[in-house]
């Protein structure tokens, strides 16, 4: 292999691939990234864990020789940053990879590429297509709802319901749980995923991170309920799904709703955080009293203090008070604009709390219970 890169196109694909390399692994190859150079079918840059790969295209490569060589993440990674060169020539020798830039030279140790497994790239023709901007979306405001920890259930990922005409992704905890749908096309009628499709988180992120132009279509699959392809303007992502069962969710929905609130989303976070400065690890509930015309918030916690604020309501029914943990509600808020609106629809302070937005964003949340 032998070929002139340029080294922003090389360093712009190493920063996307190597997101995924193990730190340790029982297969040290894994420890590097596999580059490919073809002059007919376009250079890529690939990495995996053997859970999540991605293969990553490089622009700028001039290829002289086409041909494959694993780059060493570690040293390649500084080479590519320090470096001022435009362009780097990469080739491997009889015992050495080799980078040559004007002023600069490094032999590195050559391992075998072929050892290197495969990262899938996107075949088939039955996918849906969603704009990067609402894939972005969708990740962003039901990701931090998981739990990575959880043994019981398929709760380290997002749930991925595919429709004709949509998308919809669900993350859950046990204690939170959020809901986004989004429009979307399929392409040659995709057969339905056989049991409960659950993404892991670690690729949701490296997905998100590849979204940077909102406005081009991205293409998506599941494979036979056993992996998840995305395809985005430069990269093609693979994953398999987290095993096990999907709780189901829609049990947690409630059956009837006796009280709706409208508030603008940027108040309420301004004032949910000014009354979560004095809650503790011991004392982390806040008050929410809405009531005609506002919503007051108050908390207190032993050597902390207590606090208490009041945010002014389109509201005029019937008062209503319940206590929430308020990083729940501040890690959906935040994924809102501030000028949004949303809606809380209340029961009472023992059921669970829905929050909806008009951009189809629903997010769940349990109450904490006090004794009053």
């Amino acid at each position: 292999m032998r070929a002139l890169c340029n080294r922003e196109g090389l360093l712009t694909a190493f920063n996307m691939v190597s997101g995924v390399v193990p730190a340790r692994s029982p297969k040290p190859i894994l420890q590097n990234v596999k580059l490919v150079v073809d002059d007919e079918e376009g250079s890529v840059l690939m990495g995996t864990d053997l859970e999540v790969g991605i293969r990553h295209r490089v622009l700028g490569v001039k290829v002289e020789e086409a041909g494959s060589a694993i780059l060493p993440t570690a040293k390649i990674g500084p080479i590519l940053r320090t470096s001022g060169d435009e362009d780097l020539l990469l080739e491997t020798g009889d015992e050495h990879l080799l980078v040559r830039g004007a002023r600069s030279s490094f032999k590195l140790p050559l391992e075998d590429p072929t050892l290197y497994p495969e990262v899938p790239d996107f075949a088939g023709d039955k996918y849906h297509v969603i704009l990067a901007r609402d894939l972005k979306k969708l990740i962003r405001r039901t990701v931090f709802a998981t739990d990575l920890e959880s043994a019981r259930y398929a709760l380290g990922g997002v749930l991925v319901e595919l429709k004709p005409d949509g998308i919809a992704m669900i993350g859950t905890d046990g204690r939170r749980l959020a809901k986004m749908a989004a429009p979307a096309q399929s392409e040659n009628d995709p057969p339905a995923p056989s049991g409960t499709p659950v993404i892991p988180v670690k690729a949701l992120k490296l997905i998100e991170r590849n979204l940077v132009d909102d406005d081009l279509l991205v293409h998506l699959t599941i494979q036979s309920g056993a992996a998840a392809l995305v395809r985005t303007e430069g990269a093609v992502i693979y994953t398999r799904l987290v095993e096990g069962r999907f709780p189901r969710y829609q049990d947690v929905f409630p059956t009837s709703v006796e009280t709706k609130v409208p508030m603008a989303v940027g108040p309420l976070r301004l004032a949910v955080e000014q009354a979560s400065i004095v809650t503790s690890d011991e004392s982390r509930g806040v008050d929410f009293q809405f009531g005609p015309g506002a919503l007051k918030l108050s908390s207190q916690a032993a050597d902390v203090g207590s606090a208490q604020v009041d945010m002014p309501l389109d509201y005029e029914g019937k008062a209503v008070e319940i206590t929430f943990d308020p990083r729940y509600l501040l890690d959906a808020l935040k994924t809102l604009d501030d000028d949004a609106e949303i809606t809380a629809e209340l029961i009472d302070a023992r059921n669970a709390a829905v929050f909806k937005t008009p951009d189809q964003y629903t997010y769940v949340v349990m109450p904490l219970t006090r004794d009053r």
